[in-house]
């Protein structure tokens, strides 16, 4: 290389970097730290020595601004011409193993024979755009191993992939965004070409997915989301509704089930296919049968039947037998099985769908109390007096046989003096009918304890159609239930006297507490939306403990949930707790067992919790966005202040808070008025009352 090429002076062509791209530039004047230089565009400018390039030459010789410019240009266009014909790959393959660096002339001279300036400089262009297999270090380009050449090139694609996304993906999820809201039908897809990223549709896709299923944000994907997602209103569920648009997802999607991690169906457990089938096959022949002629009173439509009871007179008043479906006499803790029962924590029950805690051969059949199939069980004969206080509990191990199965709907019939001659409840009547005036006398006895019963109906949701087509209906109840009474007291009678069996032994359990100081005048029966909220305000939310406590709402000094061991997680232990201890005399689980499960129950149990309250409700908001905006709807006021006035609606078990100047100064909580709704949006959460009018009719009977 001659000297004139090794150090820039006046009349050399060099090239320097600018917003990392390659400018060509003639040097006018030079000294030890800075040249002179004249643009293509025939500005000057001055540049740090060190800035020019190590490639340099040649130098011009010509008369006059205007021909050095068009020398300029000419070896600016053949240096481009050039570079698109070096293969900078085969570069790679064949100085790979030969040196670690070199400079570009060493790159020229591997294909090219006696190289001059201008083919260097195309080579070295070459070298510079090639980022994964090359790192320039001046005046040298070192050559990357494969290893890290691979690293790069994957890094470039996704990066490519990313910018593509970016560029033609706004416009297309800005285009799902007015589909949603109905301002156009549903955009074109960008094909391959246009888009230039392989799988433009599932990648897009992807991202949407992840975000819903992330609402609080990605670390992998916030940067990206962010820019595709400007311009765009910030509303919760964005992805959601992108992905309803464009139809990837089924209408009425339900999202809460799918962030939570919980598997709908009957395959979840099939991992586990071998535990399942030796559990439904467990045999109990060595316990003995129970006499008591037991029946269980459920929905029509439930199919795990865990809970029966039997009454039996004495001289001081009752023994109520309460049987329990007996997995937990078997059950495999520490199991595969168990792992993931333990993450479903228990069941859901959506107005589409039930999903079972358990496989449904164990949870619905093997383990399920049906009549006149003999089944294992956990019994509790708790003694209730006259007055209606607990005065002894006794668990024990058996089988049990039930006599029948009976629905809420039969029973209520029976109670009500309205039965028809097939009605299979008939044939209980006077266990029914004493049944029903021992659930009285107990729920006395705990509203003299300090217990607040809340009758609060909650309506039937019923689905008419499917897909875009689906109907909400709501049918509420005018009092309440006779025959959910009796199971409720019955089951409150052995959660409790279990609770209190396994206090006075020692014998650690997962007590439910809500261990909460209430007013003396909060005791009793209550139906009045206003004086449900205000008890409600005064609450706190029953939890998990291991040590008893007081539960104030049920008006009970210890509560261990038992009675439900097909349906929930905590019963299936505390069951399994008070059978280890009846048949060995020592517990199962240590407290420190127990505390162990309630740190990895608690989060398991607030999702399938998040998934039982909402997407009720949102069937709830979307019957009301399928009635309209014309309907008014009777409600109660049940609180008040200057900014705002929340209405409770009995007959949909709904509350709505509504701007304070809507109403006027006469409202109070426990004023009826009539409210008429606007905006409903039922993926939000969000219902909002347009209008609203007193009314002095007083309280609105279910229509």
């Amino acid at each position: 290389m001659t000297e004139s090429m090794r150090y820039p002076s006046e009349g050399c062509i060099v090239e320097y970097l600018e917003g990392n791209a390659v400018q060509i530039a003639l040097v006018l004047e030079e000294n030890e730290k800075r040249v002179r230089l004249l643009l293509p565009n025939r500005r000057e400018m001055t540049l740090s020595r060190n800035r020019i390039l190590p490639w340099i030459g040649p130098r011009l010789s010509g008369e006059g601004r205007d021909q050095m410019i068009r020398l300029l240009e000419e070896h600016h266009a053949r240096r481009i011409e050039r570079e698109a014909s070096v293969s900078v790959l085969d570069l790679w393959e064949m100085a790979s193993g030969e040196v670690p660096e070199a400079q570009a002339n060493w790159f020229a001279e591997l294909e090219e024979a006696d190289p001059d300036c201008d083919t260097i400089a195309a080579y070295a262009h070459a070298l510079l755009a090639c980022k994964t297999h090359f790192r320039f270090q001046p005046p040298y380009f070192k050559i990357l191993l494969a290893t890290e050449a691979e690293k790069r090139v994957q890094e470039q694609k996704a990066r490519s992939e990313r910018e593509a996304i970016i560029l033609h993906g706004r416009a297309f999820v800005q285009g799902l965004w007015d589909t949603w809201i109905g301002k156009r039908p549903l955009p074109r897809i960008p094909s391959q070409d246009v888009a230039d990223v392989e799988g433009f549709e599932s990648r897009l896709e992807s991202l949407l997915q992840k975000r819903m299923r992330s609402p609080n944000g990605d670390p992998d994907t916030d940067e990206l989301w962010a820019k595709l997602s400007r311009g765009l209103p910030d509303v919760p569920q964005l992805p959601l509704q992108l992905l309803l648009a464009w139809e990837k997802l089924p209408p009425h999607y339900n999202v809460w089930l799918e962030t939570s991690g919980y598997a709908s169906g009957d395959d979840w457990w099939k991992i586990c296919a071998d535990e399942v089938t030796n559990l439904a096959h467990t045999s109990f022949s060595d316990l003995p049968l129970c006499e008591s002629e037991l029946i269980s009173i459920d929905s029509a439509t439930t199919k795990d039947i865990d809970d029966a009871f039997a009454l039996k007179e004495t001289e001081d008043g009752w023994i109520v037998t309460v049987a329990l479906a007996g997995p937990s006499l078997f059950w495999p803790f520490g199991s595969g099985l168990d792992n993931l029962v333990f993450d479903r924590g228990s069941s859901l029950y959506l107005p589409e769908m039930t999903c079972h805690m358990l496989p449904e051969c164990l949870g619905a059949d093997a383990f399920s109390l049906h009549a006149g199939s003999i089944r294992p069980a956990c019994l509790f004969d708790v003694a209730i007096a006259k007055d209606g206080t607990i005065t002894d509990v006794r668990p024990y191990i058996g089988s049990v046989r039930l006599a029948a199965n009976l629905t809420y709907e039969d029973c209520d019939a029976v109670l009500l003096g309205q039965a028809e001659s097939d009605n299979p409840a008939l044939k209980f009547r006077e266990t029914l009918t004493l049944a029903y005036k021992i659930a009285e006398l107990r729920k006395e006895a705990r509203i003299r304890d300090g217990a607040v019963v809340m009758e609060r109906p909650e309506p039937h949701i019923e689905l008419q159609g499917t897909g875009r087509e689906t109907l909400v209906q709501l049918t509420c109840t005018n009092s309440p239930s006779k025959a959910q009474l009796i199971v409720s007291e019955a089951m409150i009678a052995a959660c409790a006297g279990g609770a209190s069996w396994a206090k006075d032994k020692g014998l650690p359990l997962l007590f439910r507490t809500q261990n909460v100081a209430l007013p003396r005048e909060f005791a009793g029966t209550w139906s009045a939306p206003e004086r449900l909220a205000e008890i409600m305000h005064a609450l706190l939310p029953s939890i998990l403990e291991i040590e008893p406590k007081t539960h104030a709402a049920l008006g009970v000094s210890a509560y261990a949930p038992l009675t439900s061991p097909l349906r929930r997680y905590a019963d299936l232990v505390n069951l399994a707790q008070v059978s280890h201890c009846v048949r060995e005399g020592s517990p199962l689980f240590s407290a420190e067992d127990l505390r162990a499960m309630v740190t990895r129950l608690g989060p398991a149990l607030e999702q399938v919790g998040l998934v039982q309250r909402m997407r009720p409700r949102y069937w709830k908001l979307l019957y009301f966005q399928q009635k309209g905006e014309s309907v008014w709807w009777p409600g109660v006021v049940t609180e008040e202040n200057d900014a705002f006035v929340v209405v409770a609606l009995p007959n949909e078990a709904i509350s709505i808070r509504a701007r304070r100047q809507l109403f006027d100064e006469r409202v109070r909580p426990g004023t009826s008025v009539r409210v008429r709704i606007g905006r409903v949006e039922p993926y939000w959460n969000e219902i909002q009352i347009v209008d609203a009018m007193t009314d002095d009719g007083g309280v609105y009977a279910c229509t």
